[in-house]
């Protein structure tokens, strides 16, 4: 149960840059309608990435997967398509409230509910409350859902700011619809942990075949990120099939425009590099989490933490915040610090467990 928890905080830090960072390439696909460009980059995302580094960084990965109970996979699987309800929407909640305000309110309550829940249902949420790491790591998870609330709070502020006005990075912003889809997408995005969490036999397995620590949670992905494929192709595949989309793969010009056709190398190589960006937040997430020790639980909130601070940051860098007070602009900073601060305060209680003649 070891690990250096503080090489884990970076891996998170990593994967959290890398999740707020895919939807920037998305921006600048043109002439593909949302389900045409979510299935190309999600294709990458879920089932070329996954397979392609399991396959680099571990050993025997069929051997593995094919050695895996088949209730194991049909867990991870489940879960991952559970997911998937809340993955397809998420782009939607970018779309209609930014990069900022929409991952705030999402993964806040990504964050209570795949934080919370594994410990709670295997009954060690007691154990780890009665140990000063312990209390240390969850004070770290209040310092966060804090942070989330002051960005979300400034995200309205910015919305007052602007006189119910899209900000410049935000061309549709509807705030009504876009907080029904947030709050469905964060309760959906949680069952990720739940997946991850399902995925300790294959884990052991992984370990046992001569994987690197590191790498272990590799091809547990594979068959989580399966069942988010599932779920995403069916509501891609019917969006498509409505909207007779299908032909924009082919380079054809959608319809109800100016007859103008998408450029198909630059849409397939931004659907590419958003798709292996969004992987990569996994990747480096199944890193962070090796590195944890007996509070691996808590590496669904370091990652959630992360995620938010660089897409807030990216929300500046977008010019999102274009226009808003200095109050409203004070107020996500602070909502910054505290973030920053939950991972600096979750670090040191796992480094705490890590070193038990101190706790």
């Amino acid at each position: 149960m070891g690990g250096n928890p503080a090489l884990g905080v970076i891996f998170h830090w990593l994967g959290g840059f890398a999740s707020a960072s895919f939807y920037v390439p998305y921006k600048r696909i043109k002439l593909w309608s949302w389900e045409v460009f979510w299935l190309a980059g999600g294709v990458f995302s879920w089932a070329i990435a996954p397979w392609l580094f399991a396959s680099l960084r571990t050993a025997d990965l069929l051997g593995v997967l094919s050695s895996t109970p088949t209730n194991t996979l049909l867990w991870c699987w489940f879960w991952g398509a559970m997911w998937g309800f809340g993955g397809l929407t998420f782009g939607l909640t970018m779309r209609y409230l930014g990069l900022s305000l929409g991952m705030a309110v999402a993964l806040g309550l990504t964050t209570i509910i795949g934080t919370m829940g594994p410990p709670i249902f295997h009954g060690t949420i007691g154990d780890i409350a009665s140990r000063l790491s312990g209390k240390l790591t969850l004070l770290g998870i209040v310092v966060t859902l804090a942070g989330i609330v002051v960005v979300a709070r400034a995200g309205n502020a910015k919305d007052k700011d602007l006189a119910g006005r899209a900000s410049e990075g935000v061309a549709e912003f509807d705030l009504r619809k876009g907080l029904l889809i947030a709050v469905f997408s964060g309760v959906m995005s949680g069952c990720f942990a739940w997946g991850l969490d399902a995925g300790q036999p294959i884990r052991d397995l992984t370990l046992a075949a001569g994987t690197d620590p590191l790498s272990q949670g590799l091809p547990v992905l594979c068959v989580v990120l399966a069942g988010g494929l599932t779920t995403n192709a069916l509501w891609c595949g019917w969006l498509i099939w409505r909207n007779r989309s299908f032909g924009q793969f082919l380079g054809a010009a959608p319809a109800g425009g100016d007859g103008k056709k998408p450029a198909l190398l630059a849409n397939y190589l931004l659907a590419a590099l958003g798709g292996t960006l969004w992987y990569f937040q996994f990747f480096f997430y199944t890193m962070g989490e090796s590195q944890m020790g007996r509070y691996g639980f808590s590496s669904w909130t370091l990652h959630m933490a992360s995620i938010i601070l660089f897409a807030t940051l990216w929300g500046f860098a977008l010019k999102e915040w274009k226009g808003a007070s200095v109050r409203t602009r004070t107020l996500v900073w602070l909502g910054i610090g505290l973030l920053v601060g939950s991972t600096v305060i979750i670090g040191a209680g796992n480094m705490l467990e890590a070193a038990p003649a101190l706790n």
